[in-house]
């Protein structure tokens, strides 16, 4: 797949220095460690007309001047964990790819191509970009953000920042906003952060006390590839959770934690449920426009023992704000705790349970009037499961994404076949759509098995 050629954009912002990883920049880079992979946000898109190649290296200097977490990379120097170093300039590369006549395809293969190619964090900009073009005319673009720099919402951060950018001279329309990188470390060995960081471990500890120590009691032969991952496509599913949200004036994430608590209490035979959730932390004072990684995982401990759906749903809802408000702590010390109960304990306990709702501001309760019973019942032929890939690649005991198609929600759960069979899977993932569905026509909904 040949390049047409590749343009060379010079950036130059605000800010140069080193300092210790932010809380979050420390977890992403322990992650990348321990799975030995990258994690990206970003995508393709297709561009609307009149826009040219020159707008997009327009576009790139712009946010690589603007932003510094952009302008990041690691110094790594000795057995310690590493340190980030902004840089106030330098230059990057920007892929043009003629079009082939599919240029969404063409988008595509690219993107995938990025995600797979070495990424050395010390060297290495985090930022890939390519743009599909008719000669001098634009019309998809590929822009990937490794997941040191910026998180989800950073990269929903970075496109309402683009509001800023005069497209004529490339210059910003306002002074940029949110917390900066740097800025953030310093703060974070500052008193009142020490102080969130300590309340947040306390609130750990006291359920890590309190917890079953594995989710699955019972270990199951694995399978030959161990860990096993199927998606549930469900129109239904995406219909029914607005109705039952919309009631309950919840969002829909919680409502989908819920069901995913009540399926996981059936096959594992224990109530309480405790689950890592991805916790943006952008409710915290100028955090909100912070293109910048500030994700931290939370504890939502949610028990559905004697409870109706309906309870369950308030309970997870209770859950999921009790760990937004403990998901401020620097992830080195949480793992030292995990430790230290554990030995106390006596046994290893598992925390690798995990539900992520991939769909951000979309997880939200709808606005209009929910659906109609008949239509949410006419969409359920329309399920459709797939499995996914299998591996023996170390991963969580299960790890549940929500995600959003046009006119669906898709949840797909990757699990450790010694914890949960292939059969136990799509109980999960089908009984998660059938008790919303159940909610939203008003049947009675019984969590108990």
């Amino acid at each position: 797949m040949p390049v047409k050629h590749r343009v060379t954009v010079p950036f130059e912002g605000d800010g140069a220095g080193v300092e210790e990883l932010t809380w979050a920049q420390f977890a992403a880079w322990r992650s990348m460690q321990v799975v030995e992979a990258v994690e990206w946000t970003g995508g393709t898109m297709p561009l609307d007309d009149g826009l040219t190649v020159r707008d997009i290296v327009t576009l790139l200097g712009f946010v690589m001047s603007r932003h510094q977490s952009l302008r990041t990379r690691l110094l790594i120097d000795g057995d310690g964990p590493p340190k980030q170093r902004l840089s106030r300039g330098g230059e990057i590369t920007l892929e043009v790819y003629e079009n082939d006549g599919d240029p969404e395809r063409l988008a595509a293969t690219v993107r995938a191509q990025y995600e797979a190619a070495p990424w050395d964090p010390a060297t290495d900009w985090p930022v890939r970009m390519a743009v599909i073009a008719d000669g001098e005319r634009a019309v998809h673009l590929v822009a990937l953000y490794c997941h040191m720099a910026i998180d989800g919402y950073g990269f929903e951060a970075l496109n309402a920042d683009l509001a800023n950018l005069d497209p004529a001279t490339g210059r910003a329309l306002a002074p940029v906003d949110g917390v900066q990188p740097l800025e953030l470390a310093r703060a974070q060995r500052g008193p009142v952060a020490r102080r969130q960081h300590a309340g947040s471990l306390r609130y750990w500890e006291r359920h890590l006390r309190a917890i079953e120590p594995r989710r699955f009691a019972e270990r199951l032969a694995p399978q030959e590839e161990r860990w096993w991952e199927a998606t549930l496509t469900t129109p239904a599913l995406g219909l029914a959770v607005a109705a039952v949200a919309d009631r309950a004036k919840v969002h829909t994430g919680t409502v989908l934690l819920a069901a995913y608590s009540v399926m996981l209490g059936r096959l594992s035979g224990q109530p309480v449920g405790a689950f890592r959730i991805v916790v943006s932390n952008r409710f915290r004072p100028g955090f909100a426009p912070s293109v910048s990684n500030l994700a931290l995982a939370g504890l939502a401990v949610v028990d559905t023992a004697g409870a109706t759906f309906a309870d369950v749903v308030a309970r997870a809802w209770s859950g999921q704000l009790a760990a937004g408000m403990h998901a401020y702590y620097h992830p080195r010390d949480l793992w030292a705790l995990v430790e230290r109960v554990s030995a106390e304990r006596g046994t290893e306990i598992d925390t690798l349970c995990y539900f992520n709702d991939r769909r951000r501001s979309a997880a939200q309760a709808p606005a209009g009037e929910p659906a109609p019973p008949p239509l949410i019942s006419a969409a359920l032929p329309r399920t459709e499961l797939r499995w996914g890939p299998r591996s023996n690649e170390f991963d969580a005991t299960c790890y549940l994404h929500v995600d959003a198609t046009a006119d669906a929600i898709e949840l797909t759960w990757r699990v450790d076949t010694a914890s949960v069979s292939p059969a136990m899977l799509e109980d999960c993932l089908r009984g998660i759509e059938s008790l919303v569905v159940t909610a939203a026509l008003e049947q009675p909904a019984p969590v108990a098995a």
